[in-house]
């Protein structure tokens, strides 16, 4: 874990900046963005590989790593789109590139990554388990022998030794199931955008219930949240910069059900059919017209800087430890920086 400086916050106060999401940014432009994070003191620069198929996360952690030197880069990959041992080159690979400073957080391969690639279905939970056992195996440089259900490897080694053997393996989880799954698996977990404190506070103490049953202990588990957040002088303005990422979280019934199983009290169950019957006759412009505001505001961090403040400090009172704050705009990113950085953000 690195540090904390005079130039950056405090442990207790970790933030982190995360892109991806935007198909109107570039990588070139992220990667002037993560390096403006780290002059501003933020702890992480993180990108998101959506299901949405916008840019590619190993090319843009690489291009991450050349303009930074200090704070931790990290990037969601959804197993089985690459094999174990693809997936433990790249993240070697980055992690030599940046001096250690990587951490690779997998996703579970579901029915709509399935359908996208056209690739035969297998238990999401059992394939991201078994694709974790076998990375972290790799990792060590030494050749690995693996017989799973879905993953097999047969005396297969990388051709250089990694020079960490122990990069973090963190796992992206929304559900009841994966987060019970991520309490046994992983170093940390990553929280979906699109959910409210009170949503962050239900998924942290499943994870801590699920760990002390394994008689694992509860604070060795990072808990990192991607956050949706708009800052505008105008609150009315705020919302209207981040609606379109929020309807994006309805496109497929599955996102806020996966929440509901953990206890997201913002979505009514009822309103979901009408989501579902908007997206498929009007496409996201009509998603996004008779998304409630409630929903909004209840699943973000949207307002004045002061509004952006108190609802980061309240994801962080539920147990989050390490908020990743994506702007809702590119034209909000100094904005965000100069909020939560310590550092020049010129």
């Amino acid at each position: 874990m690195i540090q904390p400086t005079p130039s950056s916050p405090s442990s207790s106060a970790r933030v982190g900046l995360a892109l991806g999401y935007d198909p109107s940014v570039t990588v070139r432009e992220m990667a002037a963005s993560a390096a403006a994070a780290e002059r501003a003191g933020f702890d992480t620069a993180f990108f998101s590989e959506t299901l949405f198929t916008n840019r590619d996360s190993a090319s843009a952690l690489a291009a991450f790593g050349l303009a930074t030197e200090r704070v931790t880069l990290g990037a969601t990959q959804v197993v089985r789109l690459r094999s174990p041992l693809v997936m433990a080159q790249t993240a070697a690979t980055l992690d030599e590139l940046s001096g250690g400073r990587l951490v690779l957080v997998v996703g579970a391969f579901t029915a709509k990554h399935a359908a996208r690639n056209g690739r035969p279905l297998t238990d999401p939970i059992t394939t991201l388990r078994e694709y974790v056992e076998s990375i972290r195996a790799l990792l060590t440089g030494e050749p690995v022998t693996y017989r799973g259900e879905v993953v097999h490897l047969e005396n297969v080694a990388l051709n250089f030794t990694p020079i960490r053997a122990d990069i973090p393996i963190w796992i992206a989880a929304a559900s009841r199931r994966g987060l019970i799954n991520a309490a046994a698996l992983g170093d940390g977990v990553l929280l979906d955008a699109g959910a409210s404190p009170e949503y962050s506070a239900n998924a942290v103490k499943l994870l801590h219930q699920s760990c002390e049953k394994i008689g694992r202990d509860p604070d060795e588990l990072a808990v990192a949240q991607l956050i949706n957040t708009s800052i505008e002088d105008d609150r009315a303005a705020a919302v209207a910069a981040i609606r379109w990422e929020v309807a994006t979280k309805f496109k497929h019934a599955s996102t806020p059900k996966a929440k509901m199983s953990v206890g997201e009290p913002t979505i009514d169950p009822d309103d979901l059919p009408r989501f579902a019957a908007a997206f498929g006759q009007g496409g996201e412009a009509a998603l996004q017209e008779i998304l409630p505001e409630h929903y909004v505001t209840s699943l973000t961090a949207t307002g004045t800087v002061a509004d952006v403040r108190a609802r980061i400090e309240a994801y962080r009172q539920a147990g989050v430890t390490l908020p990743l704050v994506r702007p809702a705009a590119p034209h909000q990113l100094d904005r965000l920086l100069s909020t939560f950085g310590a550092g020049d953000t010129r």
